[in-house]
């Protein structure tokens, strides 16, 4: 299975200690180079940035075939590299959490997953507690509707 993630995914689950489940639920995740700068950047946080020093061998850094789209041009470096990334190698599924980026990967033709999804799946495979992983998710900073949250809980 050729997995393309964004930035933002793998930074949410270094912060809340469970970068592992993409290995386990994916066995190798492929980044273009644009997220792995993204990821080292200075202003990523600390545990992001270490853990990019020293990346593990189930994450493939990949440069993606630059080619100038305009309805990619809205999109963050890192989310229109990934799209292009998973075009060109033929991915069966792209991590985006971004709104715009995911509607324009599906106009695309690509699978997509979100963090959310992502969790959903490694609680289904009882490799965490999906109640307390939200719980750290928004402690972490990250937004979602409770009303999505509370759906994805009572949801099988």
């Amino acid at each position: 299975m050729i997995v393309v993630s964004d930035t933002s995914p793998i930074c949410y689950l270094l912060l809340i200690n469970q970068i592992e489940i993409l290995q386990v639920l994916y066995n190798v995740v492929t980044i273009p180079q644009t997220v792995a700068d993204e990821l080292s950047a200075s202003e990523s946080p600390p545990v992001v940035k270490n853990w990019m020093t020293q990346p593990p061998d189930w994450l493939q850094i990949q440069a993606s075939e630059t080619l100038q789209s305009i309805e990619l041009e809205k999109l963050d470096p890192g989310e229109r590299e990934a799209i292009l990334l998973a075009e060109q190698l033929k991915a069966d599924l792209v991590i985006l959490d971004d709104k715009a980026a995911r509607q324009i990967a599906v106009e695309r033709g690509l699978t997509i997953i979100g963090l959310l999804g992502i969790l959903k799946d490694a609680a289904r495979a009882g490799l965490l507690n999906l109640e307390t992983t939200f719980e750290q998710l928004r402690e972490a900073g990250f937004w979602v509707a409770p009303s999505l949250l509370e759906r994805l809980l009572t949801d099988d």
